[in-house]
């Protein structure tokens, strides 16, 4: 069944990445939100990380000033984010997990074990009128504290699903995600998803009715590298919506 109303978040983290390698002024994320939205991107994700390893703060501020669509900002819980969130006033904020020493987001927020200071954070930013999200792994438990925290919408972490190492695993991981997903939209929450999807896996992901949004961002500017951002873009947007 294909979901012609699901949205596609473009994540450009790793725009920036290069250019940190160098410490240059190029490749320019502001470039790949012109490509990324003319490619059909509904929206924009950064992560803005406490070590600033790819996205800065001038970057966020650059784009949010250009951007056409809408601005998704990933984030940790801390006092610093919150309060940078709150300066900035984007449309989203989405709290994920984060560890120094990691390559990128590994697992989904422990929602359950912060209850208390994800509440909060959530309280905070509703009130300034930013839609707040939770990056969470597919499991009930999860899906039931992000309710008790107050948060309209989940993001479905997607990597057990995009890292599975066979057919059957796949399908243990896809069953899963669409458990989650559904447990989620009767819970009354819009439910998201995305990390690790490319081109070969995200379909499966994309067919599930109750998914609002995937996000996605290192397999696009994979493929970018080959066929430039915007039909990039296109060819994901395809996807997802067949």
């Amino acid at each position: 069944m294909k979901n012609e109303s699901i949205l596609l978040g473009v994540n450009i983290d790793h725009v920036a990445t290069l250019r940190q390698v160098r410490l240059t002024r190029y490749p320019d994320p502001v470039q790949a939100v012109f490509a990324a939205e003319s490619g059909g991107a509904d929206g924009i994700t950064l992560h803005l990380r406490e070590d600033r390893r790819h996205i800065q703060e001038r970057d966020i501020e650059l784009i949010q000033a250009i951007l056409l669509t809408r601005l998704n900002l990933e984030m940790a819980v801390t006092d610093e984010m919150v309060a940078y969130a709150e300066k900035i006033q984007p449309e989203h904020c989405c709290f994920v997990p984060e560890k120094r020493a990691e390559l990128t987001t590994e697992g989904g927020l422990d929602v359950i074990a912060q209850a208390s200071k994800v509440t909060e954070a959530v309280a905070h930013l509703m009130r300034r009128g930013i839609q707040v999200s939770l990056f969470i792994d597919p499991e009930i438990k999860q899906i039931e504290a992000a309710v008790h925290a107050g948060a309209p919408v989940v993001e479905i972490h997607t990597g057990a699903y995009a890292d599975a190492h066979s057919a059957t695993e796949r399908e243990t991981e896809w069953r899963r995600v669409k458990k989650a997903v559904e447990f989620a939209s009767q819970a009354g929450l819009i439910v998201n998803a995305g990390h690790g999807l490319n081109y070969q896996n995200v379909q499966a992901i994309a067919r599930i009715p109750a998914i609002h949004e995937l996000n996605i961002g290192h397999g696009i500017i994979a493929r970018a590298l080959f066929v430039g951002m915007t039909e990039a873009v296109a060819e994901m947007k395809k996807l997802i919506t067949l």
